[in-house]
């Protein structure tokens, strides 16, 4: 294969990763912060590039931007990531058996991560720092929307590992060529696992192509129901929060669920959504209601189509419902499992939301917008888990490692 001799030498450099001190990583991530946040006006310039190249009404391009501010966070969040304590080493189970050994189950690297992603270049940071961080090295795999940015990262994540004399081959950015996708997925030996992040239809074709284990950072669908009974003015500012606050994230809201008895205040709970210009499609009741009390030029009607699906953009849908067991069979019928939220003043319906629905994080009476590794107090993230087996809701450090049992003896043999 043409990228075989790269796939070899991670696997080679991340041998040595296991060797590296904790505080060296901790100096190393620091370091990193700092060069990215000297190196803002050369990001910003090759980041301009890629943008150069893409529709500024394309959903992705929010996420491809990169800004003096957006880079002053990613700092911080390699700088939470340094001050994390090490995934690896820790003790999950010890116990000694009637015949004298003892045995401990113990975290350890994975070995060699694959993460394949679209246009996001401060993925290229968050994963080299989750995973040098966790003794993983990482093959990167960064979409052709943001070649330019991703390798301008490489290069300073490169310099700040020249300057420790550490290994370069522990992170390598292969090129943006369907080629090396292909052959990524099928590194078989030399990759121990796949993570896609960014569209659908990326995650499918990964989980569908992949010779090599897949951990899916779903999509997200993300629903929140208005319940029968609801603190408006806590509504409005939820729903305009979980909607407006960044519509191109996978925590953003996509369909709002309206308990009937709620309709009359839907013109006021949707109010702030109009001054960003966010499109409603609506359902036949809620148009009913919305129709000159909402924009006209934004207030569309609801297809099918409306209903699962991850806009990525200002457009919501909404759609009514009669009972709280309605709202729970819409959102089974339609959620990725990412995000759901409830806002309610009814115990009751909490508690069985919070239990019933199934996602990697749900909430009560809060925005879906703090589904985020940051937001959780991980550090940063290398994305949301939407299945069930390893890995569920943000992935951070703990998430990238798996274990060992070491077994000590002196002399037993097993009859």
């Amino acid at each position: 294969m043409k990228y075989t001799r790269i796939f070899s030498n991670v696997r080679d450099a991340s041998r040595d990763l296991i060797k590296l001190k904790t505080e060296t990583i901790h100096q190393l991530l620091l370091a990193l912060a700092d060069e990215a946040e000297k190196q803002t006006k050369t990001l910003i310039a090759e980041n301009r590039h890629d943008l150069d190249l893409m529709d500024p009404e394309d959903p992705k391009y929010d996420r491809l931007k990169l800004t003096e501010d957006r880079i002053k966070a990613i700092a911080s969040d390699i700088r939470n990531v340094a001050s994390l304590a090490s995934p690896i080493g820790r003790v999950l189970d010890k116990r000694e058996l009637p015949n004298g050994l003892h045995l401990s189950k113990v975290t350890v690297p994975m070995g060699v991560i694959g993460v394949i992603y679209e246009a996001r270049p401060n993925v290229t940071f968050d994963v080299f720092s989750l995973c040098i961080k966790s003794g993983n090295a990482c093959i990167l795999k960064g979409g052709s929307d943001a070649k330019f940015s991703n390798q301008a990262i490489i290069n300073v994540i490169k310099k700040v590992l020249a300057d420790f004399n550490i290994n370069s081959a522990v992170t390598e950015l292969l090129p943006t060529d369907r080629e090396a996708t292909q052959e990524l997925l099928t590194a078989r030996g030399y990759v121990d696992v796949i993570i896609p992040r960014g569209s659908q239809s990326l995650i499918d074709y990964v989980a569908q192509n992949a010779r090599i284990p897949v951990i899916e950072t779903g999509a997200g669908i993300v629903h929140t129901y208005l319940d029968e009974k609801a603190d408006i003015t806590k509504a409005r500012e939820i729903i305009n929060n979980a909607k407006t606050r960044r519509v191109s994230v996978c925590n953003a809201l996509d369909c709002l669920i309206v308990h009937k008895n709620q309709l009359a205040n839907l013109p006021q709970v949707l109010e702030p959504l109009a001054k960003s210009n966010v499109v409603i499609y609506a359902d036949e009741a809620s148009k009913m209601i919305l129709t000159g009390r909402y924009p006209s030029l934004y207030l569309q009607p609801a297809t099918e189509e409306s209903y699962g699906t991850e806009f990525l953009s200002y457009k919501m849908s909404v759609k009514t419902v009669n009972s709280f067991e309605e709202a729970l069979a819409h959102i089974y019928k339609y959620s990725s499992k990412h995000s759901e939220a409830i806002i309610s003043e009814i115990p009751e319906h909490i508690e069985r939301f919070l239990n019933e629905v199934d996602a990697a994080a749900i909430y009560s009476n809060t925005s879906t917008a703090f589904t985020d590794g940051a937001q959780f107090g991980l550090g940063a993230e290398i994305g949301i888990s939407t299945q069930k087996l390893h890995a569920r809701g943000p992935m951070a450090l703990a998430e990238l490692t798996s274990y060992k049992w070491i077994v000590r003896g002196d002399g037993q043999i097993r009859n």
